[in-house]
């Protein structure tokens, strides 16, 4: 399937179903994709405006709105987004928008987040939450980016990631026997584990080391 006809079909997922927040969020991504910044940053914002806890939305919206030249718009999703992304614990999204608003002479937000007890056996710390948890015992599948996520991700965020992603196999309608379904599938996978491209390809060269 071509750019446009992803397009389309994430337009009609989202009009058919307004509240579908990956809907928007997959729609988002592929205006962005097709260089429409405008238009990715509306649908990134109705993401989160239907769901406050993608972080993701926010930084992608910012950055979009700053593309488009909205950038009051911008520092100001951005500066919200931080805030939320902190007390979350989201800290890849949090430092994006915390960049790009010391990039804009804009203030970043000062988040009080009340610091986690740090068990003895969580002292593995997730590289997407910032927060304790525990490793896992092996790496959720083969290859170099199945040993990355065991190397920086908690089981406790993978097991989050596995409910996410049966929410967009649901949502979605994905096949995982279809290359392209499953391509898709993989591709919010890394963006809920705050993978972006370059660290992808950094990871699948053996660039990226692991964490821990």
């Amino acid at each position: 399937m071509d750019l446009n006809a992803r397009i389309a079909q994430f337009e009609n997922m989202a009009q058919a179903d307004p509240d579908n927040d990956m809907a928007h969020f997959s729609l988002g991504a592929a205006y962005k994709q097709a260089g429409r910044p405008a238009d990715a940053a509306e649908s990134f914002i109705r993401c989160y405006s239907l769901n406050p806890a993608m972080s993701k939305a926010y930084q992608l919206a910012a950055e979009c709105l700053l593309e488009a030249g909205e950038t009051d718009r911008a520092v100001a999703v951005a500066t919200e987004g931080y805030t939320s992304a902190a007390e979350r614990g989201d800290l890849m999204p949090r430092d994006a928008m915390g960049k790009l608003l010391e990039e804009q002479g804009a203030e970043v937000p000062q988040v009080e987040v009340k610091e986690e007890t740090i068990a003895v056996r969580g002292d593995f710390v997730c590289a997407r939450t910032g927060q304790p948890g525990t490793r896992m015992d092996k790496p959720p599948f083969k290859g170099p980016l199945g040993q990355w996520i065991r190397e920086n991700i908690t089981r406790e965020t993978w097991q989050a990631w596995i409910a996410q992603g049966t929410k967009v196999i649901n949502e979605l309608r994905l096949d995982l026997s279809s290359d392209e379904d499953a391509a898709t599938y993989d591709q919010h996978m890394r963006e809920f584990l705050g993978v972006d491209e370059e660290m992808h390809e950094r990871i699948q060269s053996g660039e990226a080391a692991g964490s821990k």
